[in-house]
């Protein structure tokens, strides 16, 4: 008898364990937003960027807690940007590694909010018929704060709102008309998708 309800608890713990959404995953999604602002030479002051669409992907880990649960990410991000001069438009891109360790709340069903420190390591910055320079620090640090929806025990789309924290610029120069400071902090919306297995 004792044994039969020890697997039976055993056996109830497995099962509450599997429901309650712990897991690893892949996610992506889109990226509306932009960098910061391009300063060219001092006294002419800053030019905002235009937003464009950029693209994540993705793996995550999720280890559910009952009313919180903690989410590492690992995700490959690709920004686009535009800078619009009296010379014409100069697109930027900019590629990096985010990892994300987000705590979230389940708040009401599959609702549930979320929030945390985002790692950022850059990978690569270009802009574009301008020769620009490697970027002040690799290594960032920025915030993620959103909400998501879980669509099924497998499926859920979150929306995210990103910024870095530190001041992170590259410089750039075409001639000595044409000189000036690139902010390659990102200030966007995160639409993901998500597949937990």
């Amino acid at each position: 008898m004792k044994k039969a309800i020890l697997m039976i608890c055993l056996l109830a713990g497995a099962v509450t364990y599997a429901q309650s959404g712990s897991g690893i995953g892949l996610k992506g999604g889109l990226n509306f937003g932009a960098n910061g602002d391009a300063s060219i030479r001092e006294n002419l002051g800053n030019i905002g960027s235009d937003s464009k669409v950029g693209f994540h992907l993705g793996v995550f880990g999720k280890m559910d807690f009952g009313t919180l649960y903690f989410r590492p990410e690992l995700v490959y991000t690709k920004l686009n940007s535009e800078y619009d001069y009296d010379t014409g438009t100069n697109k930027f891109e900019m590629s990096k590694l985010d990892m994300p360790l987000l705590v979230g709340l389940n708040i009401l069903g599959p609702l549930h909010i979320f929030a945390g420190p985002s790692l950022q390591y850059i990978l690569d910055t270009e802009l574009e018929n301008i020769e620009l320079e490697d970027v002040k620090n690799d290594f960032t640090v920025g915030l993620n704060i959103g909400a998501g929806v879980n669509l099924s025990d497998q499926l859920g789309v979150d929306l995210r709102f990103e910024r870095g924290f530190s001041d992170n610029e590259a410089e750039f120069s075409s001639n000595e008309e044409f000189q000036g400071r690139v902010d390659t902090r990102p200030s966007q919306l995160i639409l993901g998708l998500s597949y937990k297995f």
